[in-house]
This record gives C-alpha cells, structure tokens and sequence, in this order.
C-alpha cells in the first residue's frame, strides 16, 4: 500500500476512556509538536466515556481539523479502540499512545524521520518513566538496523511506537481484544518478527510514560495470576513459533522469566503483597518454568535470579520472603572523588559499589569461584557462581534532566575490583571516568537543570544513587552556566537527614 502524497505522515492513535484532566497533558503535547498540523492526525477513540472526555474530543475537533474523534461503545480495554483507530488511519505511519501520556515536542518529527530515512517498519522512540519503569539498556545508543538477536528489542513490549500502517494491513498485525492482560506482548513480539526493519531512536526522548498517581491507568489494576499467565504464555507461543530451541530462544524467554515472575517475586514488591497472591503467583510460575523453559533460560541470568527462579521452582515461599527481606536493603553507594570542567564537558571521576544497610555486597572465594553470599540455606554454588558476570558488572552515569525525569547515558571508562576485606571475603569495586558533552544531551535540546547520578549493576541488582553533581544550560547546546559540586561526607550528610528535618535546616544543608 502507497500512501497518497495527501495523506498524513503519521496518525496518533488514542484510546480514551474517562480521561477527566488526565488527556491535557497529551492534548497540549500535540499541538505542540513541531511536524506541522497538516502533516499528522490524531484519532481519538472514545471507548464509551461516562465523563466529560466524549465532549472534549469533540470540542478539540471541531478546533483543530486534524484532530478526528470515534466515538464506539465501551469494551472494556485498549484493544478494540487501537484496531479501530488503525482501520480509521490515514497515516503512513502509525503511532499508539495512551491518553495520560505525553509527548516529547519534536518526536513525530524525529520518528518520522528516521522511519523514512531507514525505510523501517518499526519505530522504538526512547522513552522516559513517570512512577514506571522504561526500558533502559535499549536505549544505551541508536540502533538503525535492530532485531531480537542484536539488540535487547524483547525488553521493550509496550505498544508505545511507530509502525508502518501497510506493514500492520499486510500481516494483519492488530491487538488480540476482550479484557485480557499483555495484548500488547502478544501484538509488538508479533511485529518484532516480521518487521522487516526497526530502528531504535535513542538520542531524544519522545515519549513519556507514566503511571497515575491515583492509580487510574487501565492495567495499573492488580493482576490475576492465573488469568495473566494464561496470556503469558501466548506470548512464548509468539517466540517458539519464531524460532527454534537454542540460544535465542532462552534468551527471548529470560524476558518473560526475569520481569514477570522473578521480579515479581523479590524485594519490596514481594513483601508488600498479600500472602495468598504470592501463593497463586508462585504456583504460576512454577508450572511455567517447568513447562515451557529449558535450562538454558534460568542460567543466563545473573546470580541473585539464579537462586530466586531456583526458590520458586521449589515452591521454597518462605526463603523467597527471607531473600526478600534481605535485599529490600539493598543500595548503591557511589563516591565522587574528582569533577571537571573544560568549556562544555564535564569529566566526572568516581567508584560504586552495592550496599545492604550498612554492609558491602560481598563474595567468597572458593578455588576459582567466586560465590554470592546469601541469607538462604541450601543454594548450590554453581547459582551462586557470580564468576563470570563479575566482568559483566557495570557503574553507568545518568544525566536527568530534572523538570521532565529525561534521563541519558554518560560514557563512561573504568575497571572492576575485588578488595579483599578479610576471612576469605571480598568486595566488588566499580571504578570510573565518566565523560559528558553537554550540548549534546537529548539531541541538543540541553537547556534546563541536569543532576548526574550513578547506576550500579552487579550480580543481580541494578541500584540508582544520586551524585553530588548538578549543572544548568541557559539554552539548547549552550555550555553549562553553573556546576555544583558538593563533597562527599557534606552530600551524605544532607541525603541522610532530608527527610528528618525541617525545611530551614535543609536549605542550611544546601548552602
């Protein structure tokens, strides 16, 4: 299918149900994108709104003429209103969006863009978390020729992208529908396959995603173990079709293993689940892993999910809340021991390293292994064999720039340590040298207040921890006009009491 030279470039697909406010933020982020009016639509489609949204889409289109408005009977779901707005479409391109979410201003431009430069069927923009997590690694650089076995595609299942309406028409790509969990798995794994190319745009952030604080996203419901596994396991019905048993294979499944059940079943969110929950959870997961994962899918993962997919396997629900228990502790620790300036790059010298209260992660040795110590009994050393990813450990800084929770990889050169501290024991040791050209943040447009902080991954964990470094651009690609640098028993100091202490003191604290 050839779109007509009077066709939109792109159609923004949103399926709106009682939206309330919550749509103002998306409303304004479109009519301010920089691709003009006359070149995209958005069709909303209002899933049988009981609110006030069914007469403010209406309004919005009788303003603006590319916005469209569908009105269809509630079904209960994104589903039925994202089909309906495909077979409404009149883009070349199309993108799915949810109606509490925003855009960034330049993203269908720079979407589009790189869809027709790369001549790609699929689009992934990098995207940013509001009380939600987004992929990360994805987003670590551009990708203009990505596929499942080259790139962490599988981390990023969120229907959140721009897809090639004709490539959607011709594999009859659409979204299973009823009130059902992981439509989206089902439909964006599909497309993975059968794209012919997907890009990654990872220099700009085009679209943020966030969870309501009153908890109103569709799916932000809890979830039903038994239900949810039943469509989880269409999704590996997706991957098996598309591959055989093998490497790939394991390692596509680790997607759905490490974020659906593992996960799940570790930390906090374990802790503050019901018990009965985590029961059904448990059971679930078992019978998945023992049914639809080979061996190689649990080894690939690092240590600390190594034993948990191991406890769960077992049914072992009370070692999974010790383990639990243990690590809700859990922290990363960086210190900064140098920062620099030279016009528009800042140079930042630094170690990290994880914490749990107030003791180091620590390693022992035994022969040529190096083995993680838990507080479980009963963990064979070849779970807890962190040898091999030790190298694998990452220190990563993270430029955030502090208005709109935009974040970006800094480069960063180092090396990994052991240090021994004593009785056979060892701790690991992040160093390094992280290197930031400021006017290149999220594609040149640098201006705001950035804070730098460290991202600590090692044996299983992945920590965040603020750096006492901050600076502000006057202007997009300008070099920065203020550096802060606090050093590091004062910035411990003002982390440690911020939340005990009156707002006077802090500011004492600041200064």
């Amino acid at each position: 299918m050839t779109a007509s030279t009077n066709d939109p470039k792109v159609t923004v697909v949103v399926p709106a149900y009682n939206s309330g406010p919550h749509i103002e933020k998306l409303v304004t982020s479109l009519l301010s994108q920089s691709l003009p009016a006359g070149e995209f639509e958005v069709m909303f489609v209002d899933d049988g709104s009981t609110d006030s949204t069914g007469a403010r889409l209406d309004e919005l289109a009788a303003a603006h003429p590319h916005i469209r408005v569908l009105h269809i009977d509630n079904s209960g779901w994104p589903s039925r209103p994202r089909n309906l707005g495909v077979q409404h479409a009149r883009g070349e391109y199309v993108f799915f969006a949810d109606d509490d979410d925003w855009f960034g201003e330049e993203a269908l431009e720079r979407l589009y863009a790189c869809a027709r430069e790369h001549d790609a069927d699929l689009v992934v923009g990098k995207m940013a978390g509001h009380r939600r997590s987004v992929p990360r690694e994805l987003f670590r650089r551009n990708r203009f020729d990505a596929t499942l076995a080259n790139a962490p595609l599988i981390d990023s299942l969120t229907a959140h992208k721009l897809f090639r309406r004709s490539f959607l028409i011709e594999h009859d790509l659409h979204f299973p529908e009823g009130k059902r969990r992981l439509e989206d798995h089902v439909f964006v794994t599909r497309a993975y396959f059968l794209s012919r190319r997907t890009c990654v745009l990872a220099d700009y952030v085009c679209y943020h995603h966030q969870r309501r604080v009153d908890a109103g996203n569709v799916t932000a419901t809890a979830l039903e173990p038994a239900g949810y596994f039943v469509n989880l396991r269409e999704a590996l019905d997706i991957v098996d079709a598309h591959t055989e048993p093998g490497a790939l294979r394991d390692r596509l499944h680790r997607r759905w293993l490490r974020n659906e059940m593992v996960s799940r079943l570790r930390g906090r969110r374990l802790l503050d689940a019901p018990a009965d929950w985590v029961d059904q959870l448990v059971g679930e997961a078992q019978r998945t892993i023992r049914d639809r994962f080979a061996p190689g899918v649990a080894a690939g993962l690092p240590p600390l999910q190594r034993i948990i997919t191991r406890l769960i396997e077992q049914g072992r629900t009370a070692d999974l809340r010790r383990l639990a228990q243990w690590e809700a502790a859990v922290r990363a620790q960086p210190t900064v021991q140098r920062v620099e300036q030279d016009g528009g790059v800042l140079t930042v010298t630094l170690t990290g390293e994880l914490f749990f209260g107030d003791q180091p992660l620590t390693l022992t040795a035994d022969g040529e292994q190096r083995l993680l110590v838990v507080p479980v009994d009963d963990v064979p050393a070849d779970l807890r064999d962190a040898t091999p990813g030790i190298k694998q450990s990452k220190l990563d800084v993270i430029a955030r720039r502090r208005d709109t929770r935009e974040e970006f990889f800094v480069p960063v050169t180092g090396t990994v340590e052991l240090v021994p501290v004593g009785d056979g024991t060892l701790r690991l040791v992040r160093r390094g040298t992280a290197r930031l050209d400021v006017g290149a943040l999220n594609g040149g447009r640098s201006s705001g207040t950035w804070d730098l902080k460290a991202r600590v991954t090692c044996c299983g964990w992945t920590e965040d921890a603020s750096l006492p470094v901050a600076f502000r651009c006057a202007a997009d690609g300008a070099r920065p006009v203020t550096v802060a640098h606090l050093d590091s028993l004062r910035f411990r100091l003002r982390r440690a009491v911020a939340r005990r202490v009156p707002e006077s003191i802090r500011r004492a604290i600041r200064r």
